[in-house]
């Protein structure tokens, strides 16, 4: 429930968070120090869960969340209507249950009145079952595993305070792959020495949802699939897998993790076995500094990334840095500085349609409003609009005029669009130690 924080307060009454402090303002304060601040005068208080992977294996992408969020937040200083937004970060460190409880620590002990994003497939699944037993709305989740999507489909009344995904099921997006290793090869750029591939990845919800996803897609061109391998999250350590699949004469390594070590060593480990494989590292790109972790190793790798290419999100990426002194990757800190303006634009909603900014009418705005498509978001810095419908919830609509990946390939230092043709810089290269 909403909190006017009483009058005349004692004392400096810090943040609480699940893990860690609040990013820090050019002040130096806090991000939300300020709505405590401002609460002596009877303003009214909302606050926001905001879940990520804020230490452990993923904590750089928790990084990316947290500085683009408060980008977002600190452009409406914290405040929508007549409310301050306060964040109450909770830590769910890549782990299911550590997550479950912090959750419900944040709503039971912190008091918020609405969550927000998360990174992980697990979590998001494991998730789903705290905001349904509170009826607390939590939106833009990046979990994207078809198990979300089934929890969801089961039982709709339940699982629908899981308010949209951020991320599509990987069916939605995999394609791209196939198409532009057989466009490779119809081209005649490459003629691999068989069409044999492994599928490789990290052994959770997501891991191997992808690696699933991909086989089928690829053995539908007649490729084989002669190994698959699952790793747990964190690891970084693969000469023994990369021995394993260079003595099956594979052409084609395709797979997927959750972190950056992960998706570092694997490259680096195969450059230095000399893998004479085309490899689909899908991920690579989550966080900005994927060329600082890779060196010329990501030379040729084939990902899937959002790419910044209007005025406005180059002036994202140049304030970013400025701000942070990182490189902001287009799927994490790009797409959640898009997703929590939508999420604002949901708060602004609520205020002005429903009244007055409550648990149960940020649900509301979300049943009406959001899952029908009637609100949506098109002023982002990645995709053209962000739009669900009923038919598709809790997957968000994707397409050239939405929600859209291009397949690119890392070559010193860049990434080169190669697919589809309306984006294509260039034609992917191959290399000569896979011809």
């Amino acid at each position: 429930m909403l909190k006017k924080v009483i009058a005349g307060m004692l004392g400096m009454v810090l943040l609480t968070t699940i893990s860690g402090c609040a990013p820090k303002t050019e002040s130096g304060n806090g991000s939300d120090s300020s709505a405590f601040a401002n609460a002596g005068s009877g303003e009214k208080v909302l606050k926001v869960g905001m879940m990520g992977p804020f230490t452990g294996p993923g904590a750089r992408v928790g990084d990316e969340f947290k500085a683009a969020a408060q980008m977002a937040f600190e452009a409406i200083n914290y405040k929508v209507g007549d409310y301050k937004i306060e964040i109450v970060y909770i830590d769910d460190e890549s782990d299911a249950e550590k997550a479950t409880r912090a959750y419900e620590r944040a709503i039971t002990q912190d008091k918020i009145d609405v969550g927000f994003m998360d990174w992980n497939s697990w979590v998001s699944v494991a998730c789903m079952e705290v905001a349904a037993k509170y009826k607390m709305p939590h939106f833009f989740s990046f979990g994207a595993g078809i198990e979300v999507n089934e929890k969801y489909q089961k039982d709709p009344e339940k699982y629908k305070y899981w308010v949209g995904k951020a991320w599509p099921t990987p069916s939605k997006l995999v394609d791209g792959y196939v198409e532009t290793i057989e466009e490779a090869i119809q081209k005649g750029l490459w003629t691999p020495k068989n069409k044999n591939f492994a599928v490789f990845g990290v052994d959770q919800d997501w891991g191997r949802m992808f690696g699933s996803t991909v086989k089928e897609s690829f053995e539908a061109k007649g490729w084989t699939c002669v190994d698959e391998e699952w790793v747990p999250i964190g690891e970084t350590e693969y000469y023994p897998l990369l021995n394993k699949f260079k003595s099956k004469e594979v052409s084609l390594m395709v797979g997927t993790m959750s972190d950056a070590p992960a998706s570092s060593s694997f490259i680096k480990q195969s450059k230095e076995l000399n893998l004479p494989s085309m490899i689909i590292m899908d991920g690579l790109g989550w966080v900005g500094e994927w060329y600082e972790l890779t060196g010329e190793a990501s030379n040729y790798i084939i990902d899937q990334i959002p790419l910044y290419t209007s005025d406005k999100a180059k002036k994202f990426v140049e304030d970013f840095k400025t701000k942070f002194n990182m490189d902001p990757s287009p799927s994490t800190a790009g797409m959640c500085y898009d997703w929590t303006n939508y999420f604002i634009k949901v708060l602004q909603t609520t205020n002005e349609t429903y009244g007055e900014l409550t648990t149960e009418n940020l649900m509301k705005c979300a049943e009406e409003q959001v899952m029908t498509g009637k609100l949506t978001y098109t002023d982002g810095v990645v995709h053209k609009e962000y739009k669900f419908t009923s038919e598709n919830f809790p997957d968000m609509e994707v397409g050239q005029d939405y929600y859209m990946f291009p397949v690119i390939q890392y070559l010193d230092g860049k990434m080169h669009p190669v697919w589809p043709a309306n984006q294509k810089e260039q034609d992917v290269v191959i290399p000569d130690y896979v011809k």
